[in-house]
């Protein structure tokens, strides 16, 4: 048999995608338990990937445009005001100058979604009237997730009241860290009831959990719990969005969608400042998940200066010169 038809006789035996959001299953703590993570091999595999997959010219044009409509345009700071907001629902409304897309051939472009506090859901929700970027609205006690139980859930429903349709919730920590992977399920069910139609992202805070093996077993038990995307940070952790990270947490999604056939996305957030280092993230997808992770309802940046950046290397491509970061402005 030749490998292309191995290949094919061993896709045949995989479960049929489900096209619908990812319906969850019951705690399988067998399962669970079979996880494991090879922290050298994983930190190995992430550090050659930055230097042996790279697009050049027109090719990286076009993949820094597919990157900026992965984007989640973010605003989670302590001094937000509707005027940022709205400013900030400006941009990702056009979120690269026109002459730029015009010298590049490129067509209007959006980002991802907009993602703010409960507090600016509605300002977003008004700024962004009349396009399809959706709002997203951290949720569930962010950045520690340590408020009451049923405050995180109301706060949930609040949000999807308000107008969010995507909601970025943060599990409890200690739940991972002691091993109690029935609660942190019964945990994720809640919240993921709470969100009724929006969709649901699942912050591991990948940064405070202790080991990779962790974060495989938490990226596991999200995604039986009907989580629709797990993320790897709140973006306030020391250690954020990292390759090695990365790689286990999208196994473990490969995993899921060969046991179950559901598809669920994957959210770096954190860190992520430069079009470089979103050509490797992308490039990682792409190789482990194929082509459909590519796409906005399966992979987002949480970013917010990662924009900046892509919107000067394309003025790059278009005019042969780097401008100044002032020329690109949030708002």
């Amino acid at each position: 048999m030749t490998e292309t038809a191995t290949h094919l006789h061993d896709t045949a035996q995989l479960p049929q995608v489900h096209a619908n959001r990812n319906a969850g299953l019951p705690l399988d703590l067998d399962w669970v338990a079979r996880v494991q993570a090879n922290t050298s091999a994983i930190e190995r595999r992430a550090a050659t990937l930055p230097g042996r997959r790279t697009v050049k010219k027109s090719y990286q044009a076009a993949w820094l445009a597919r990157a900026i409509t992965l984007i989640d345009l973010t605003t989670l700071a302590g001094d937000d005001t509707p005027g940022r907001v709205r400013r900030l629902c400006a941009k990702a409304r056009t979120p690269v100058r026109a002459d730029i897309l015009d010298a590049l051939g490129l067509p209007p472009l959006t980002t991802g979604a907009v993602c703010v506090y409960h507090e600016m859901v509605p300002t977003a929700v008004e700024a962004l009237a009349g396009t399809a970027i959706p709002v997203a609205a951290v949720s569930t006690g962010f950045p520690a997730g340590l408020s009451p139980f049923h405050l995180r859930v109301r706060e949930i429903e609040e949000s999807v009241k308000a107008g969010a349709a995507e909601i970025d919730i943060v599990i409890s920590r200690r739940h991972v860290l002691t091993g109690n992977w029935q609660a942190l399920y019964d945990e994720m069910c809640a919240f993921r009831a709470a969100c009724g139609e929006a969709h649901v992202k699942a912050i591991l805070a990948t940064g405070e959990l202790g080991s990779l093996r962790n974060v495989a077993r938490a990226s596991l038990v999200c995604m039986m719990a009907g989580a629709d995307f797990i993320k790897t940070s709140t973006g306030k952790e020391s250690v954020n969005a990292t390759l090695p990270v990365t790689l286990t947490m999208i196994r473990a999604i490969r995993a899921y969608e060969a046991a179950t056939g559901f598809r669920v996305g994957y959210k770096p957030a954190g860190g992520i400042s430069k079009a470089k280092d979103a050509l490797v993230y992308m490039a990682m997808m792409k190789e482990e998940l194929g082509d459909p992770w590519l796409k906005p309802e399966l992979f987002r940046f949480g970013a917010s200066s990662l924009l900046g950046d892509i919107e000067r290397q394309l003025e790059h491509h278009a005019t042969g010169a780097y401008s100044a970061a002032w020329r690109h402005p949030m708002g």
